[in-house]
């Protein structure tokens, strides 16, 4: 007699982490949703989707984008960030979760849609051995470097509270901004938020940010001599002023990690 067997799949979702930059504040921005549907509702966390039976993950998270800001990107915009599984990654029906990095240099108005309440662009800001994300009237506390992912999830509600982000997302940040730190001195496909040119001042901004230090503190000649062979001269800023216009520059090489 055949028996037939019940088979209990897990979920497959794609999070993105969406990262922009202000022009005018020279700030790192992350893009958050608060949720407004079971099992989550209330809480803040990445934009997320299900994938679908007839697409790729790739896809997924361009179609995200696209759903969620109405912004359609190349995909050089995207990269695959990690996959997380952990059993103990969210309460309820198990879900696994592709990850991918999206590099957005426009910030579109921004309308919450399906499934949210609100959404807010966050800033990156350092503290420590942290990355906090703040916004007129949200703070919240970066995952520390020194919590390994094991632990992490060996006690997830120490991390994850009711008032944190949803599921292991603070993780997933953490995850994100220490591949795109490690990556500075080979990859810095971060930069592509500040569009399709850069000045080597705006670059070092951004990598100021990410390193958690002061711009002082990042020497431009010698930023020059290590990263600009990473980059491709295309011109000059059009003069203001009585100063000297600054070079422009745009990414020689898009490296997959």
């Amino acid at each position: 007699m055949n028996v037939s067997k019940v088979v209990n799949r897990p979920l497959i979702s794609i999070t993105n982490v969406i990262w922009s930059f202000d022009p005018v504040t020279q700030q790192l921005l992350v893009l958050l949703l608060q949720r407004s549907t079971a099992p989550f509702k209330g809480t803040w966390g990445l934009p997320t989707t299900y994938l679908r039976a007839d697409e790729s993950a790739d896809a997924a998270a361009l179609r995200l984008v696209r759903e969620k800001l109405g912004v359609t990107l190349p995909s050089l915009h995207t990269e695959q960030l990690a996959t997380f599984t952990n059993v103990h990654r969210a309460s309820g029906e198990r879900e696994l979760a592709l990850t991918y990095m999206v590099y957005l240099p426009v910030k579109p108005t921004l309308i919450p849609g399906y499934g949210a309440k609100a959404v807010q662009w966050f800033t990156v800001t350092p503290a420590g051995e942290r990355d906090d994300l703040v916004t007129a009237d949200l703070v919240f506390k970066g995952l520390p470097d020194s919590v390994s992912r094991a632990a992490y999830y060996a006690n997830p509600m120490r991390y994850a509270t009711a008032a944190g982000l949803t599921a292991d997302h603070t993780l997933i940040l953490r995850t994100a901004l220490t591949r795109v730190r490690n990556r500075l001195a080979y990859a810095p496909t971060i930069l592509l938020v500040l569009g399709v040119q850069f000045t080597l001042k705006q670059a070092r901004e951004l990598y100021a940010i990410i390193q958690r230090k002061s711009v002082t503190a990042i020497d431009n000649s010698n930023f020059r001599k290590t990263h600009v062979h990473l980059f491709d001269e295309i011109g000059l800023t059009q003069k203001q002023g009585s100063g000297r216009p600054a070079k422009v520059y745009r990414l020689k090489t898009v490296v997959d990690s």
